[in-house]
């Protein structure tokens, strides 16, 4: 990426390419993963900060920042338009889902399946901080089918779908947070990407994601936002508006164009070898003579220097 090389926006972007579908499957690979629907069933969004967390860290995180600042063209207008459009696939897949939640939670048994939600999490926030270790991580997908696995309670069940309308608002709410911040990121991009450095911001953001997995995990009180007041904090310490953010990537580019360029010395010594291989190649009898007397002759026998 041209400013931020976020792990996961990489490694979406060397398969999907173009920043409209990089910026699409960012936002949507919650719903993909199935992230969103093991937050939604280990109730995450029984309370309102569970919504805004989920909404800001999951679908509007430090990838989705980095894509909209770094990677997308045109104006704000411009790229507020284009996730507008995200949004009409993005919103009714979140319903969907939400809808579908409860009828899943009634075939598992929930203690056990809040503990993968947790390890999902845990996984993305260790694949947004570092890509060497996400490496050695296994995909959100294989911990959520894992844990599907190990909760699923097949005896007796009955798999019959349940509504629920407040949790379907609540999952819309979530996803319609992560469509403002995406907007409200794209209408301040031109000022934003003088001022943010996106790398402090994303290892924030992986720090406010370890804070929801220990809350769904149950390890820290689900009655406080820490993951909203990490995620508030790492805002306000990646915003430089002294304009030194800019400053410092102007002089690594022009940094990295001195070391792209060729050293003059070497090119002149290449050139004089590309010279002297070509006369010899020229005169291949001056070559086979040389080869047939390896001692000078009488008119070279001094020594230039002397």
């Amino acid at each position: 990426m041209s400013v931020s090389q976020h792990p996961i926006a990489l490694r979406i972007e060397q398969r999907v390419g173009g920043a409209t579908k990089l910026l699409a499957t960012v936002m949507t690979l919650p719903l993909i993963d199935g992230i969103f629907p093991a937050l939604i069933l280990a109730g995450a969004l029984t309370v309102p900060f569970g919504i805004l967390e989920t909404g800001l860290l999951i679908f509007g995180g430090s990838a989705t920042v980095a894509v909209v600042l770094a990677e997308m063209d045109g104006s704000p207008r411009e790229r507020m338009r284009t996730i507008a459009l995200i949004s009409l696939v993005l919103l009714p897949a979140a319903a969907i889902e939400a809808a579908l939640a409860p009828t899943v939670q009634s075939v598992l048994d929930m203690a056990v399946f809040s503990r993968f939600a947790g390890l999902v999490i845990l996984t993305v926030a260790a694949k947004t901080a570092s890509a060497r270790v996400g490496e050695y991580l296994p995909r959100p997908a294989v911990i959520i089918g894992l844990g599907l696995v190990a909760s699923l309670q097949p005896a007796g069940a009955s798999l019959s779908f349940v509504a629920d309308p407040g949790l379907v608002g609540r999952g819309v709410a979530a996803a319609a947070t992560g469509v403002g911040f995406a907007m409200l990121v794209a209408a301040l991009g031109p000022a934003l990407q003088e001022s943010v450095d996106l790398d402090l911001f994303r290892f924030g953001s992986a720090v406010a994601l370890g804070m929801l997995a220990l809350s769904v995990l149950g390890l820290m009180p689900t009655d406080a936002p820490v993951a909203l007041g990490v995620l508030c904090v790492t805002a306000v310490f990646s915003f430089d508006p002294s304009g030194a953010v800019a400053d410092e990537r102007r002089e690594g580019a022009v940094s990295s164009d001195h070391d792209t360029e060729a050293d003059p010395g070497a090119a002149d010594v290449a050139a004089a070898d590309a010279e002297t291989n070509a006369d010899a190649d020229a005169d291949p009898d001056a070559n086979d003579e040389d080869r047939a007397s390896p001692f000078p002759i009488e008119e070279e026998s001094r020594a230039p220097w002397l």
